[in-house]
């Protein structure tokens, strides 16, 4: 199948996972061209399955924003014609799913049919989708797509909830490539933050008030005081100095480190003893996947998705947002020399059941049923 995915480029997790997708599909043998501003940023590896497009987006002083969804659909539409694609996949309802939706209707007039599947991939609808400047172009472009994906049960009750979709949802959750992630030997590493055998907690984010660092830092300022330990904050965003001058207040900052955005995020995972995320929302928890993949336990909040992975006392521990007490308790009993080898063992039995080669098929067997269905829809 020739399919052309459509994603934001970044370190964020739906660009994330529509490239791993792409390279996925691209590596059982379909034919995939990536369609976006810029290189995706996990496109790191040549397969003659895989192309990229890069969208043009001329700056002309009439506009003070250059219409990038205008230039978006164009990208489409040339990309449809030439490489005689057979479906549209789309990730993140803004902008993509309304620019895919101008696409289809002008390759439409040139008797060119292309079905369009939408992935919902979290803040698309619970955050940006229900601003009212949004909210009527996101209900309309979702409804107008052949096919809607959610990573979630959560995400898809929540689309839902707050918009009028008319249409049939199927959850396919996020995944992990396994190959990838699989706990790697960094000994040295792991020495060379904790030279005393400290444990090594981990959180890793945008660095969003959502995420609720402000937790992780008074989690870990407790957990210092009854079991040594070290804390890494990977990522970055408008929360790190504030966060910061939170660690120096505590007299925290010579056991805490910021390692800004990394992409080999699997080289720190893999020396880590406990994973935090204490979010105010999440649509799944693709970090926390990526955790347990290394064999790493989590601390999360029982919050949107969160719950259809993390399983209460066997991969980690859930509590209420915002209850740093509670996380602090559930730590400590995680971190027990006697508990933590069954916690790790559980974190990767989980991840193996998002591995992306069991995913990957549902994809598949919903690209195949969309296909034949609008090719019913046509005839």
């Amino acid at each position: 199948m020739r399919i052309g995915i459509v994603c934001y480029p970044t370190f964020g997790g739906s660009g994330v996972v529509a490239t791993e997708l792409g390279k996925g599909l691209a590596k059982v043998g379909h034919q995939v061209h990536f369609i976006t501003y810029s290189q995706p940023q996990r496109l790191d590896f040549f397969n003659e399955n895989v192309y990229y497009h890069e969208v043009n987006i001329p700056a002309y002083p009439l506009f003070q924003h250059p219409p990038y969804e205008s230039a978006l659909s164009s990208e489409m539409v040339h990309v449809v014609q030439s490489a005689k694609l057979d479906l549209l996949h789309v990730h993140y309802a803004i902008p993509h799913a309304s620019s895919a939706y101008l696409a289809k209707q002008i390759l439409a007039a040139q008797g060119i049919h292309i079905p369009v599947i939408t992935t919902l991939h979290g803040t698309d609808i619970t955050l940006v989708g229900k601003d009212s400047s949004y909210e009527p172009v996101v209900t309309f472009s979702i409804n107008q797509s052949d096919g809607i994906t959610a990573v979630s049960d959560f995400l898809k009750e929540d689309t839902y909830r707050h918009f009028k979709v008319t249409k049939d949802i199927e959850v396919i959750p996020n995944f992990i490539d396994l190959e990838r992630f699989k706990k790697q030997k960094k000994d040295h590493f792991k020495l060379a933050i904790c030279p005393n055998n400290e444990k090594l907690i981990v959180h890793t984010s945008n660095f969003r008030k959502v995420k609720r660092i402000d937790d992780v830092v008074m989690v870990f300022h407790q957990l210092r005081q009854q079991i040594p330990s070290k804390l890494l904050l990977v990522g970055d965003g408008p929360e790190r100095v504030h966060i910061e001058r939170i660690c120096r207040k505590l007299d925290m900052a010579q056991d805490v480190r910021f390692l800004g955005k990394l992409d080999a995020i699997e080289e720190v995972l893999s020396v880590a003893d406990l994973f935090m995320m204490p979010s105010e929302n999440e649509s799944f928890g693709l970090a926390a996947l990526e955790a347990l993949a290394c064999e790493v336990p989590l601390i999360t909040t029982n919050a949107g998705g969160l719950p259809e992975l993390n399983i209460q006392g066997v991969t980690g521990f859930m509590s209420d947002v915002g209850d740093v007490d509670d996380m602090v308790s559930k730590a400590i009993y995680i971190l027990q020399d006697e508990n933590l080898p069954t916690f790790k063992a559980n974190a990767l039995a989980r991840a193996q059941e998002f591995d992306i080669t069991k995913i990957l098929p549902a994809y598949e067997r919903y690209y195949e049923r969309i296909v034949e269905s609008s090719k019913e829809m046509v005839s």
